[in-house]
């Protein structure tokens, strides 16, 4: 029997864009060039680590310092990545809270900015609590992070779902034990969910 369902929070509760915050303030071949030429998940992942974003810039303005505009203004205008609910997310979250489960999220996320993800998506704030990577210093897929959840909060695995849009994170949890689902939409997750004997109402 499931107790808890932790909760990957973006584009699972929160639809993440990174390239959102250049829209009408940085040529489009720019754009590119920054993402390419920095790797730019790469180096975003040491920010879900913990990395400052100070710590950051001083890198890039020695391996790449021609892009300093691009990240000073990704940096900014964060809260423009956040382009609000993922839909479906927030009704499955108050209908599994009115179930009476735990409900969690892990999130590989910069500690300097997580601050901005529950306006962008107010389901984030229904959660018991939120591990986020970037204060833990730890970031999915490693398994020190799946650890650390089920101590932390006191977790079976074996009874909390755990739900990610990354295919590479969810075989992590998997591989820590958890029942782990790949997130596609909040409609499949749901029938997931019911098919593992939890009384949701079907969309």
């Amino acid at each position: 029997m499931i107790d808890t369902v932790v909760f990957d929070l973006g584009n699972v509760l929160v639809r993440w864009d990174p390239r959102r915050p250049f829209v009408g303030r940085l040529p489009a071949r720019e754009v590119e060039a920054f993402f390419t030429d920095v790797d730019f998940l790469a180096f975003n992942h040491h920010q879900d680590a913990g990395r400052s974003w100070a710590d950051a810039r001083a890198a890039l303005a020695r391996s790449d310092p021609e892009h300093l505009p691009a990240l000073d203004l990704y940096v900014e205008h964060f809260a423009d990545t956040l382009a609000g609910p993922v839909p479906g997310s927030e009704r499955l979250v108050r209908d599994l809270r009115a179930l009476g489960l735990r409900l969690l999220g892990l999130t590989n996320w910069s500690a300097e900015t997580f601050h901005l993800a529950e306006p962008a998506a107010p389901a984030i704030g229904l959660l018991e609590d939120v591990l986020v990577s970037g204060e833990a210093g730890v970031a999915k897929p490693d398994p020190r992070v799946f650890a650390l959840l089920a101590r932390r909060y006191g977790l079976e695995p074996g009874r909390t779902v755990f739900t990610d849009d990354s295919a590479t994170n969810v075989a992590a949890a998997a591989a820590a034990g958890f029942d782990a689902v790949l997130f596609t939409t909040a409609e499949a997750l749901r029938a997931d969910l019911v098919a593992r004997g939890l009384a949701l109402a079907r969309t």
